[in-house]
C-alpha cells in the first residue's frame, strides 16, 4: 500500500517538509496557489539571501525571545549549522559576513531554489503549481485550478501557507478563514520587520536612500545598535526590525544618535563658543553628526533648543512617539496565524489528527539576519518527520 503526503504551500517551509518527507519514502505532493514556487524566497535573495547566522547557540536561540522555549528542540537540531550542512549539499558556496550572517556566494536565491527543485523532483516530489486550496472537509482538500475544482487525499497533510505579507507573492493569510470555519482559532496577523511610516516635510528628500550608521535604538527595554536607512515612506532597516515585537508593545522608539559618547561628553562638546558658526556646523564640527543624523533632529525636534545640555540629551534620547508602521502587507514577515497552544510537540494540530502545521503561518517571531529563514526551514523539516514518522505507525 503506497503512503502518501499532501503538503500545501510551496515556500521554504513547505519545501523542506515535502524533501523530508520524500526522502522518508512517503510519496508526497506539493501545491502551490502561484504560477511557480518559492516566490517569497526569491524576492528575499534579491539583496542577498541572508540562509542563516553563525552565531552561537545561546545567541541563536535568545533571537526567538519569547518563542524560543518551543522553538529551542527544532533549532537545536536543524540549526544554524545543519542548514549551511543542507545548502553545501545542494552544490551552493557560502560565506560568512562579518556580523556572523551566512550569504550564498553569488549572493542569489535562484541558484539554491533551482537545485532544490531538481532535488526534489528527483526524489518523485510531485509538484503541483496553480492549486489554489480553498478548505477542507475531513480528509478532503479542495483546490481551485485553472482546470477546474480538485479535491485530494492524503495519509498526512502539512499546511505551510506562510504568514499575511507580501500577498502578492502568496503569503496573504487568507486561510484562516477556513481554519476558523473548522473551529480552529488563529492569533490575529500583525507586522513583523516592518519599516515605520513617516510624513517627511520636504528638506528631508534629499537624504532618502541614506543610512544612518552608527546609533543605538530602544523601544521598551530593548536595545539594537543595528543601522537604519531614511526612505522616502519613512524609516527601515535591520536595527528597527530587531526591535519589532518591542514596537509593537511599546508604541515607541528612542535614537541614541552618539551611542559612543556619553551625555556629559555631548555637552561639554556643545558648551563650546559657537561664535559665528551655524547650529549645523557646530553639531557637524563639535559633535561630529553627519548631515542625516542632523536632518533627523531637525525633523523630529523643531526647533532645537540652543541650551547645550538640552541639545545633548536630544541628541542621545531623540523620540519618536507613538510610531507608526509600515502597511503590513510590505513587511518582511508577520506574527500571528496558529498558535503553539493548538499544536503538539510534533507541530501537528490537537484536534486534527495527522494535520501538521510549519513555517511562518504559525505564531512566532524573529529578526532577519538568517534567524527567520532557519525556522521556517527548521519547523519545515521537524514537521515532515513528524508527518512521515505519523504514516508510519499508522501504517504498520
Amino acid at each position: 500500500m503506497t503512503r502518501t503526503a499532501l503538503v500545501i504551500g510551496a515556500g521554504p517551509a513547505g519545501l523542506m517538509a515535502a524533501e523530508r518527507l520524500s526522502q522518508n519514502g512517503i510519496k508526497t505532493v506539493i501545491t502551490e496557489a502561484k504560477p511557480s514556487v518559492g516566490r517569497k524566497f526569491l524576492m528575499a535573495g534579491k539583496s542577498g539571501l541572508n540562509i542563516t547566522n553563525a552565531c552561537d547557540d545561546a545567541s541563536f536561540l535568545a533571537a526567538y525571545e519569547n518563542d524560543a522555549g518551543f522553538l529551542s528542540p527544532m533549532i537545536q537540531k536543524f540549526g544554524a549549522a545543519w542548514v549551511q550542512d543542507w545548502v553545501a549539499s545542494l552544490g551552493v558556496p557560502m560565506f560568512v559576513g562579518s556580523t556572523g550572517r551566512v550569504f550564498p556566494t553569488m549572493m542569489k536565491a535562484s541558484p539554491l531554489l533551482r537545485a532544490w527543485i531538481n532535488r526534489l523532483e528527483g526524489q518523485g516530489v510531485d509538484i503541483r503549481t496553480r492549486h489554489r486550496w480553498t478548505g477542507w472537509d475531513g480528509p478532503k482538500h479542495h483546490f481551485d485550478t485553472p482546470n477546474g475544482p480538485v479535491i485530494l487525499t492524503a495519509d498526512a497533510v502539512v499546511f505551510a501557507f506562510g504568514g499575511a505579507s507580501w500577498s502578492k507573492l502568496g503569503s496573504d493569510g487568507a486561510w484562516a478563514h477556513a481554519f476558523h470555519e473548522n473551529n480552529i482559532q488563529t492569533v490575529q496577523f500583525q507586522g513583523s520587520n516592518q519599516g515605520l511610516s513617516v510624513d517627511w516635510s520636504p528638506h528631508m528628500q534629499k537624504h532618502f536612500g541614506t543610512p544612518v550608521k552608527s546609533i543605538s535604538l530602544t523601544s521598551g527595554t530593548t536595545i539594537s545598535m543595528g543601522e537604519i536607512v531614511v526612505s522616502e515612506q519613512g524609516l527601515e532597516g535591520g536595527g528597527l526590525y530587531a526591535l519589532s515585537r518591542a514596537l509593537r508593545e511599546s508604541g515607541s522608539l528612542s535614537i541614541d544618535l552618539k551611542p559612543n559618547w556619553s551625555l556629559d561628553r555631548v555637552t561639554e562638546a556643545l558648551s563650546r563658543p559657537w561664535g559665528k558658526a551655524s547650529l549645523s556646523n557646530v553639531l557637524r564640527k563639535s559633535v561630529k553628526l553627519d548631515p542625516v543624523k542632523i536632518a533627523l533632529l531637525q525633523e523630529f525636534h523643531h526647533p532645537l533648543p540652543r541650551a547645550p545640555k538640552d541639545l545633548a540629551r536630544l541628541i542621545k534620547d531623540l523620540k519618536l512617539s507613538p510610531v507608526s508602521f509600515r502597511p503590513m502587507d510590505q513587511a518582511i514577515s508577520t506574527v500571528g496565524g496558529i498558535s503553539f497552544d493548538h499544536l503538539t510537540p510534533d507541530l501537528m494540530l490537537s484536534d486534527h489528527m495527522g494535520v501538521f502545521c510549519a513555517g511562518e503561518m504559525i505564531d512566532w517571531d524573529a529578526p532577519t539576519g538568517g534567524y527567520l529563514l532557519t525556522a521556517c526551514l527548521a519547523t519545515g523539516a521537524w514537521a515532515g518527520d513528524a508527518a512521515a514518522s505519523f504514516i508510519k505507525r499508522m501504517s504498520d
